[in-house]
C-alpha cells in the first residue's frame, strides 16, 4: 500500500509500457460555449494573474508553491521550519501555496502558516495570501452532506472561513457522481464555504461536460512541462474557447529539468544523481516514454544554453517557456519547506523574456519526442489506466 501513495495525487503511481499505444481519441474541435465573463487577466504586476468566471475571481501569484513534498517521501518535515520557510517563501512574493486533503500535514501547515502572517505581518499582507487546496474523495455517493462535511475538514485545517479554490479531482469517470460532488461544490461556493470551484486532472471532454451543466469552472490543474505538452494538443484550444485557464504542475520535472541531472548517464549505476524521491521516480518514467534519457540530455544541453544566455538557470527557463504557452495561468513548484528553497530561482522567472530564437530551439527537440497524447493519453488520463 505505501507504494500507491507515491504519486502527485498520493494514492496511486503509473507506468509506461513502450509496446502498448492509446488510441488517438476524437479529435474534432470542442464545441464553442456560451458562459458569459470568464478569463485570465494579467494585473499591472507581472507576478500576479487574476482568474474569473463571471462574477468569481481569485488573482493568483503566477509561480504557485507546491506543497506535495510534505507528503513524506522528501525528507522529514519539521512544523516550525516548514512555516517559517513559507514565511519566507511569502516574503519573497511567493504568496500563493497549492496543497490537498492527501498531501499528509500539508492543509494543517498552511492554517498554522496563515495564522503567523495574521500575527506576524499587517492586513494588506494578509490580503496577497492564496490557498489552493483540492480535494480528492473515495468513489462514494456524492450527497449533499457528504460534500459538505469534507470540504468542512479542509476549512478547519486551513483554518479558514472561505477556501480560495477548491480543485476537485475523480477517479473514475464512468461514475458520473463527480457532476453531483460539483454541484454540491457550486452550492458551497454560493454559501460562501468556496471562493472559486477549479478541476485537476480531468481531461477535454469531462471538462466540456463540466462547462455544460453550468460548473463555473475557474482552472484546471494538469501536467504540464516542455516534454509533456499534452495540454497544448486538446485541452487548451477549449481553455480558449471558454476562458478556463490552466494551473500546470510537473513543471520542473521533479527537478529533472535541472542542472543537477545535466551531463549524466543513469544507465550506470551510481554514476548519476539517485533518484531518490516520488518525483523524480514519477517523471523519470514520464522521461522514458517521452523518448528516453539519450533524447533528455539534448534537451537539457538546450536549456542549458539558453539559461546561460540570460543569467539563469535551467527550472527557471522550463518554467518560463510553461507559464508563456496559451490559457496557462500559473505553474507550480515544488517546495521541500525548511530544507531547501529555490526562491532566487522562482522570482527570476518573472523578469526572464524568451526571443525567438530561445523559443524555437525549445520548440525544436520538444518536438522531437513521442506524442504523449497518442503514449498515454489525454490530461490525467495517466491516473486512470
Amino acid at each position: 500500500m505505501a507504494e500507491l501513495l507515491h504519486h502527485s495525487l498520493s494514492k496511486f503511481t503509473f507506468t509506461f509500457n513502450s509496446a502498448i499505444t492509446k488510441t488517438k481519441r476524437d479529435s474534432t474541435r470542442p464545441r464553442k460555449l456560451n458562459l458569459g465573463p470568464i478569463g485570465c487577466v494579467l494585473s499591472e504586476d507581472n507576478r500576479r494573474t487574476l482568474v474569473k468566471n463571471g462574477k468569481d475571481s481569485l488573482d493568483i501569484c503566477r509561480v504557485v508553491n507546491g506543497m506535495w513534498q510534505t507528503s513524506g517521501g522528501w525528507g522529514r518535515i519539521d512544523q516550525d521550519n516548514a512555516t517559517d520557510a513559507m514565511l519566507k517563501y511569502a516574503d519573497a512574493g511567493l504568496t500563493t501555496f497549492d496543497m490537498a486533503d492527501i498531501y499528509g500535514p500539508a492543509e494543517d501547515l498552511y492554517g498554522i502558516f496563515i495564522n503567523r502572517v495574521r500575527r506576524e505581518r499587517p492586513p494588506e499582507f494578509l490580503e496577497k495570501i492564496r490557498g489552493l487546496t483540492k480535494w480528492v474523495p473515495p468513489p462514494v455517493k456524492m450527497t449533499s452532506s457528504y460534500v459538505r462535511e469534507s470540504i468542512n475538514v479542509s476549512r478547519k485545517r486551513m483554518d479558514v472561513a472561505s477556501l480560495d479554490m477548491l480543485q476537485f479531482h475523480w477517479w473514475d469517470y464512468s461514475n458520473p457522481g463527480y457532476l453531483d460532488a460539483l454541484k454540491h461544490l457550486t452550492d458551497l461556493k454560493e454559501e460562501g464555504k468556496i471562493k472559486t470551484v477549479a478541476l485537476t486532472n480531468f481531461d477535454t471532454e469531462r471538462l466540456q461536460i463540466i462547462l455544460e451543466n453550468k460548473i463555473p469552472i475557474v482552472s484546471n490543474q494538469v501536467q504540464h512541462s516542455i516534454v509533456d505538452m499534452r495540454p497544448q494538443q486538446k485541452m487548451a484550444e477549449l481553455c480558449q474557447h471558454t476562458g478556463v485557464k490552466l494551473i500546470t504542475y510537473g513543471t520542473v520535472m521533479g527537478g529533472l529539468l535541472s542542472e543537477k541531472f545535466l551531463d549524466t548517464n543513469l544507465s550506470i549505476p551510481f554514476a548519476g544523481p539517485s533518484l531518490n524521491t516520488p518525483s523524480l521516480q514519477k517523471y523519470k518514467r514520464m522521461v522514458d516514454a517521452w523518448g528516453g534519457w539519450s533524447q533528455f540530455q539534448v534537451l537539457l544541453q538546450t536549456l542549458k544554453k539558453v539559461a546561460s544566455k540570460h543569467g539563469v538557470s535551467i527550472p527557471t527557463v522550463a518554467v518560463k517557456y510553461i507559464l508563456d504557452q496559451p490559457a496557462v495561468a500559473g505553474s507550480m513548484i515544488g517546495v521541500r519547506l525548511g530544507l531547501s528553497d529555490h526562491i532566487q530561482d522562482s522570482n527570476a522567472i518573472f523578469s526572464l523574456v524568451l526571443d525567438n530564437d530561445d523559443v524555437n530551439s525549445i520548440q525544436e527537440i520538444s518536438k522531437k519526442g513521442k506524442d504523449l497524447l497518442r503514449v498515454i493519453g489525454d490530461c490525467g488520463d495517466e491516473y486512470r489506466r
